[in-house]
């Protein structure tokens, strides 16, 4: 079954005859479109994808099995189209995504746009990106190579003397040159006493010898991403420095032998913090300890202290516990793993010593 006949299998049990959808993950994962600027409608009958003259052609070339229907700037030729379309294909009762939809954008349907009743939906699409495909494992799994592949290069190069924005450009250049479109997210480059800043923006701040040097960073390939972290010292590591390392590294791979299908949130979450705890750094690990990751780089499943929501196989998720000293550093490791049924397998191998 095609994903969009999937969506449309759901629209009675929300409440719903049409859907129209308009966060640009959700529009990428039902019809392939690779662009922005358009919208896709659905119903019982419908498969219709919108989009204005910049993007037509490339819609006829990507959104197979879609209506390509074109609309001219400004918005009102929009709201129009759409009320053409929920007309034609008779939607009484249009959902919409209440997650990317702005107020004025809503303020314009209501009153310039279709004649349906609109009804806000959240979590339609998402219901069926929460479990990944073997093609979309197999994407992510090539982006994870590819951060992999990056990380092993900076380590050759790394010196002190270099900026954090040094390491960002290179991460990004080699991962480009490895086949990436982009890079999975801004990459985080955390040296020194700023390592305690979890997304910490690169900075012209110089290597010293003696640095804790937090890279989170991952790659774009085919519309998935990867994320991965490694913090290292430049030179000889110091008793602190280690301790909170080796701290770290238990808690991560505690929170990974707790990954597996059927199991809570809470449980990878609260097998990394107990180590973290134990070792009286508790309240200095203050995000939860992972997160899903595909079409966009933070989504469901989330893993934190209060996410009960159960893990199943295909899911994709990163373990990543942190310990965060203000104005001292701080540590960080991750990795990408995929959800089995009865553990996990890591898909970034970057080594941790």
């Amino acid at each position: 079954m095609m994903r969009s006949e999937q969506v449309c299998s759901s629209l009675e049990a929300h409440g719903i005859d049409g859907l129209l959808i308009t966060g640009e993950p959700n529009i990428r994962y039902l019809s392939g479109f690779t662009g922005s600027e358009s919208f896709v409608f659905l119903s019982h009958t419908a498969r219709a994808f919108i989009t204005d003259s910049r993007f037509t052609e490339q819609a006829e070339e990507e959104c197979k099995g879609f209506e390509v229907v074109r609309y001219r700037h400004p918005y009102p030729e929009l709201e129009a189209t759409l009320g053409t379309l929920a007309s034609k294909y008779g939607v009484s009762r249009l959902g919409f995504e209440k997650d990317s939809v702005t107020f004025g954008f809503y303020d314009k349907l209501a009153r310039s746009g279709p004649k349906a009743q609109l009804i806000p939906t959240a979590g339609i699409v998402e219901a069926l990106r929460y479990v990944k495909d073997q093609r979309e494992i197999q994407l992510i799994a090539k982006a994870a190579r590819i951060a992999d592949e990056a990380f092993n290069h900076i380590i050759e190069i790394l010196k002190t003397g270099m900026e954090e924005r040094d390491i960002e450009i290179e991460l990004e250049y080699f991962m480009k040159k490895a086949g990436a479109q982009a890079a999975g997210f801004p990459t985080i480059i955390a040296s020194g006493p700023r390592s305690s800043l979890p997304h910490a923006v690169p900075s012209r701040r110089k290597i010293e010898y003696g640095d804790l040097v937090t890279m989170d960073f991952g790659a774009l390939y085919g519309g998935y991403r990867s994320d991965m972290t490694r913090t290292v010292v430049m030179g000889r590591i110091n008793d602190t420095q280690r301790e909170i390392y080796e701290t770290v590294k238990n808690a991560q791979a505690a929170g990974c032998s707790a990954v597996r299908a059927g199991v809570k949130g809470t449980e990878p979450d609260r097998a990394a913090r107990s180590v973290i705890e134990d070792a009286g750094f508790g309240e200095f690990f203050g995000h939860g300890v992972g997160h899903g990751v595909g079409l966009e780089i933070h989504e469901e499943p989330f893993m934190t202290p209060t996410c009960e929501k159960m893990l199943e196989a295909g899911n994709i998720v990163t373990i990543e516990p942190g310990i965060y000293l203000p104005r001292w550093g701080g540590v960080r490791i991750e990795d990408t793993v995929v959800v089995k049924d009865g553990g996990c397998e890591a898909l970034t191998q970057s080594p941790k010593e």
